[in-house]
């Protein structure tokens, strides 16, 4: 399921074309893509959480962003290959992964 998602950061409004994660794509996230076809990932959730990530079996950086209930970024992070463990202090609501790719070069030049 494709969905737009749209934030501030920097004085800039930055949209991105995500696929919402659901079922099992929710555990797998970007592991096992390939970089150049791998596309922007989407996590919502419910109520507030403060769930860690890892990029084991991500072979290629990539950006997080935290979003509050509103929307708000909370925290934007690059993320390396094999990385154990990624956490914000504050809870979220979405937490975008963008692959950094030739698909979102232009965006994550923003980041």
């Amino acid at each position: 399921m494709l969905k737009k998602v749209s934030f501030n950061f920097r004085g800039e409004r930055i949209s991105i074309n995500t696929k919402k994660c659901m079922g099992l794509n929710r555990f797998f996230g970007l592991m096992f893509k390939r970089k150049e076809e791998a596309d922007a990932l989407l996590f919502e959730f419910k109520k507030p959480v403060n769930f860690m990530i890892h990029s084991f079996f991500v072979f290629f950086p990539f950006i997080v962003v935290w979003l509050d209930e509103e929307g708000d970024v909370i925290e934007i992070k690059g993320i390396k290959p094999f990385t154990m463990s990624v956490r914000t202090k504050r809870p979220y609501k979405k937490l975008l992964e963008i692959p950094l790719n030739g698909k979102y070069k232009k965006k994550i030049k923003l980041l």
